[in-house]
């Protein structure tokens, strides 16, 4: 059960609803108000982990107690409450906008509320990761990512979340053991700089991690000399039997120059099939200036700034009450207007162009909707898939969509998002709305 994973003001909300018998389905939207200046467009993750949420959400009578004990509340009416509503979502791994919905709720008004926290913690942390991997994708220009984060993420569930975001946006694996384990993604790993201090000299743990690893003997030689590490890590590797696949891992200094002098060295050496991995503090920014100076790198470790999405940690996602019992609503706050309803998107396939619709609204020629329903009468609907499979399919949908992607929006420096055009339908149902609202008597 996680009934007690949200906030304090949406269990007061809870309460008085059901006191007041306000059960009526309401409709919440999660979306983002705006995309960070640095973005120009956003990957959908973390719906599998809100379905989870969702299935299993409820108090134990322990959970109960101890809200009870915390607030000093009477929170009977929450025992035996379960999630019975609907959610239609972006599937995950899909390319989004500002305005457009990641998911809509629709659910008895007690409920919807009670899941606004853990649905925008998930939604919002995952989201913002797979963006940052992507814009790495984008950056290597076809070249090798690895996430090497989960050191530096805020948890081992961030560290998890990490892992599995920059998958869908198309890392080839992680260093993290647990993630590789459950989302079946390629564990990577080879030293660190305390295992060459730990022997006598560079030379002696180059050749017992060879002899230890002969299948997978990558050589970290930066420890003392970098230059020197590649010569020691070429005089072990030219007595290993042929076909054992070497490699050397460049973790600080001048990566360009760096790899360039140890490419020519490794193939001189006869060792043309070695691969180079550079890692240490990289981000979309730094793997773009090596691609583009050609920099004979072929896999790049990335960590800390795409695990905790260094320069836009944080999302301006919200998760809005658009519809209560069939009466569209909306806010009218200064910078926060919304538009009310429940809605659709639907996509061009031919063309970068998004239209924010209502739910209802019949579907433009050589469109598709990007909103499913996923959960039914609280159960997700749709065939079983594991773990693995799920972040598969969420890779394939990003692989797609960032083929349909402008380059405008891919840009790192300065995008410019796909526009997303409200429908006319959709825009007079918020005059329509608002000036309801405008009218009520002080």
């Amino acid at each position: 059960m996680s009934g007690n994973r949200t906030d304090l003001y949406e269990i007061r909300m809870a309460l008085s609803y059901l006191r007041r018998d306000m059960c009526a389905p309401a409709t919440f939207s999660l979306f983002v108000r705006a995309l960070p200046q640095s973005r120009g467009f956003l990957v959908a993750a973390g719906l599998a982990d809100c379905l989870s949420f969702l299935e299993d959400f409820g108090f134990t009578d322990a959970e109960l107690a101890a809200l009870e004990r915390i607030t000093g509340l009477d929170v009977t009416p929450l025992a035996g409450l379960r999630f019975t509503g609907e959610v239609r979502a972006v599937e995950e791994g899909r390319v989004v906008f500002a305005g457009e919905p990641l998911l809509e709720v629709t659910a008895p008004l007690a409920q919807a509320q009670l899941v606004e926290t853990a649905l925008l913690n998930l939604v919002t942390h995952q989201t913002a990761i797979a963006a940052k991997a992507a814009r790495c994708r984008i950056a290597a220009a076809g070249r090798d990512l690895v996430d090497f984060s989960a050191r530096r993420t805020h948890g081992p569930d961030a560290a998890m979340a990490a892992a599995r975001a920059s998958a869908i946006a198309g890392f080839a694996g992680t260093s993290y053991v647990a993630a590789a384990d459950r989302y079946g993604l390629a564990a990577s790993g080879t030293m660190a700089h305390s295992y060459v201090q730990a022997f006598p000299d560079e030379r002696a743990a180059f050749e017992a991690f060879a002899a230890d690893f002969p299948a997978s003997s990558v050589f970290l030689v930066d420890t003392y000399d970098t230059l020197t590490g590649v010569d020691r890590a070429i005089e072990v590797a030219r007595r290993m039997p042929a076909h054992q696949p070497v490699g050397v891992r460049l973790d600080s200094g001048d990566l360009h120059t760096l790899s360039w002098v140890t490419r020519k060295r490794l193939d001189d050496a006869g060792l043309t099939g070695s691969r180079i991995i550079a890692s240490g503090g990289l981000d979309e920014h730094s793997i773009a200036r090596l691609v583009a100076a050609g920099a004979p790198i072929d896999v790049f470790g990335v960590g800390t700034r795409m695990g905790v999405s260094s320069d836009a940690p944080a999302l301006d996602s919200v998760y809005k009450l658009v519809d209560l019992d069939g009466r569209p609503t909306m806010k009218l706050s200064a910078g926060k207007v919304g538009i009310p309803g429940r809605k659709q998107v639907f996509r061009p396939t031919g063309r970068p162009a998004d239209v924010l619709a209502a739910h209802d609204e019949e579907v433009p020629r050589d469109h598709e909707p990007l909103l499913t329903t996923v959960v039914r009468d609280g159960r997700r609907i749709g065939p079983l898939r594991t773990e693995a499979e799920l972040v598969q399919d969420a890779r394939d949908r990003f692989t797609a969509d960032l083929a349909w992607l402008p380059a405008h929006a891919r840009d790192l420096v300065d995008p410019t998002p796909v526009r997303v055009r409200v429908s006319d339908r959709l825009h007079a149902l918020a005059e329509h709305v608002r000036r309801s609202l405008c009218s009520q008597p002080i």
